[in-house]
């Protein structure tokens, strides 16, 4: 059991470093094409909130800003809980390697972000164009490659 948990936190800190390049790598983005954020991680947590009836509290622009704060802690929970997942994963002895674990944790990522928001009709993966497809498949290859080196590092 020990050996899961240090499994867990081993890939929770890959996930969160994982995360932290697909967000620089989104921002990056943002800033060299001058393009928007995407407004569909606060829709999600409105959508969430609707379907479960579980109410962000307050009103006005302290509920609005409650929403612009969990919006982005969706895509923290994906990729720590992704990370945290293949952590766990290796722990038990499955070992892929550095370049199939980056894979599954790119892939792990995305669905784990896109997902949720496809189940509660935020988005369309399928009606997206390529230019969104590449603007959501480079930041989290980068989260895959660096998620991966971590755990593999870590796994030492």
């Amino acid at each position: 059991m020990a050996c899961l948990l240090r499994g867990a936190l081993r890939g929770a800190a890959a996930g969160a470093a994982g995360t932290t390049a697909l967000n620089g790598v989104t921002y990056l983005d943002m800033a060299l094409r001058g393009r928007p954020g995407s407004d569909t991680p606060e829709e999600t947590v409105r959508a969430l909130s609707d379907r479960t009836g579980i109410k962000v509290p307050g009103e006005g622009e302290r509920h609005e800003n409650r929403i612009s704060g969990l919006g982005p802690l969706t895509g923290l929970a994906a990729g720590i809980g992704t990370g945290t997942l293949l952590g766990i994963i290796a722990a038990a002895g499955w070992r892929p390697g550095k370049a199939a674990t980056a894979m599954l944790a790119a892939a792990g990522a995305m669905v784990g972000s896109s997902g949720p928001m496809a189940a509660l009709g935020v988005t369309d993966p399928r009606e997206w164009p390529v230019s969104s497809w590449i603007s959501d498949l480079v930041p989290h290859a980068a989260y895959g490659a660096v998620t991966a080196t971590v755990l593999h590092g870590l796994d030492r």
